[in-house]
C-alpha cells in the first residue's frame, strides 16, 4: 500500500519511488505486481516505459492514502505510547487521600503527557479492578487475597489507638486488654486495609470487637473521638493534625502493636509499560514522612 502511494507520488516512476524508499526498482515493480494480482485488478497502464495510472487506481489512491496515513498515526502513537498514554491507577481511602495527591503531581512533572487517571476505593474492590484489568498498579494498605496479585511493600504504617484529650489519659497510657475490649470502638468499614489490620491483631489476642461507629469517612471517626463517642484506630499521619492540636490523646494496649505495610500491586500476567514502572519507582523513592 506504501509502495504503490509512493510511486503515485514520485510521478508514477518507479526508479524515483525505489530511491524514496530505499528499495530496489525490481522489487518495488515486484510489489506493484503482486498487489494487482492479489486485488485481480491493473492499477497501472503501461505505456511504453512510462506508468499510468488506471480508473481503478485512481480510486484505489484514495483508499491507500487514508490507508497508510492511518498505518503511519497508529505507529507514531503506539511509539509514543509511554509519553502519551493513559496511566490507570488505585488507591485505597487512606493512601488516596493522604499520599496519592502528591504522587500524582510528582508523576505528572515527571511525564507530562501522560493521562493520569485514579480510582479510590476500597482494597477489596481495588482487587478485583486489577484482576479484571480496569486498574494498571494500585497502592493498598492490605496483603491482596488473590495468588494471581503481585503486591510489594513500599512504605512502612502504624495505626494508632486514639480518644478524646477530654478523657482525662495521658499520651502513651496503657490499656490493659480487659480495659481496651470494654471500650467503644469507632472503626474503618469492613473491606478496608485499616479494618482488616485491626481485626488481624484483635483476633490473634483472642479479643472479639463490635463497633459503635464504622465509616469509611477518617473525618468522621476523628471527629467522633474527639466529641468522645469511644477510641478509633486509624494512621498516626491521618490524625496528626488532631493529634498537634491537642484534640486527642494517644493509647498503647498492652501486648498489641498495629505496624503494618502499605503496598504497590498488579495484576501476575499484565505487562507493566515504563509509565507504570516509573509510578511504582517514584512510590518507593518517595518521602515517607
Amino acid at each position: 500500500m506504501i509502495i504503490f502511494r509512493t510511486i503515485c507520488e514520485s510521478e508514477c516512476n518507479t526508479t524515483k519511488a525505489a530511491e524514496n524508499l530505499h528499495m530496489s526498482q525490481p522489487a518495488v515493480s515486484l510489489a506493484i505486481k503482486e498487489l494487482e494480482q492479489y486485488y485481480g485488478v491493473h492499477l497501472f497502464d503501461r505505456i511504453g516505459r512510462r506508468l499510468q495510472l488506471t480508473e481503478v487506481g485512481q480510486h484505489f489512491l484514495q483508499y491507500a492514502i487514508h490507508i497508510s496515513d492511518l498505518f503511519r498515526d497508529m505507529e507514531t502513537g503506539l511509539r509514543d505510547w509511554d509519553s502519551k498514554g493513559i496511566l490507570r491507577l488505585g488507591a485505597s481511602i487512606t493512601i488516596g487521600s493522604q499520599f496519592m495527591p502528591s504522587y500524582v503531581k510528582s508523576f505528572s512533572k515527571l511525564c507530562p503527557g501522560i493521562d493520569v487517571r485514579v480510582c479510590v476505593e476500597q482494597s477489596e474492590i481495588l482487587e478485583q479492578k486489577i484482576l479484571s484489568n480496569e486498574l494498571d498498579c494500585a497502592l493498598t494498605e492490605g496483603i491482596p487475597h488473590n495468588p494471581k496479585i503481585i503486591s510489594e511493600p513500599y512504605m512502612e504504617d502504624h495505626l494508632v489507638v486514639f480518644c478524646s484529650a477530654d478523657k482525662g489519659f495521658k499520651n502513651g497510657h496503657l490499656l490493659s486488654k480487659e480495659e481496651f475490649k470494654n471500650q467503644r470502638f469507632l472503626l474503618r468499614e469492613r473491606g478496608s486495609g485499616t479494618r482488616e489490620i485491626f481485626e488481624q491483631v484483635v483476633s490473634q489476642a483472642g479479643i472479639h470487637i463490635v463497633p459503635v461507629w464504622e465509616s469509611m469517612s477518617t473525618s468522621a471517626l476523628i471527629n467522633a473521638a474527639i466529641t468522645g463517642l469511644g477510641i478509633a484506630v486509624l494512621p498516626y499521619r491521618v490524625i496528626k493534625y488532631a493529634y498537634d492540636q491537642g484534640l486527642i490523646t494517644t493509647l498503647n494496649v498492652e501486648g498489641l502493636s498495629f505496624h503494618r505495610n502499605f503496598f504497590i500491586m498488579y495484576h501476575k500476567d499484565k505487562f507493566l509499560m515504563p509509565s507504570v514502572k516509573k509510578f511504582i519507582e517514584l512510590c518507593k523513592n518517595s518521602p515517607k514522612d
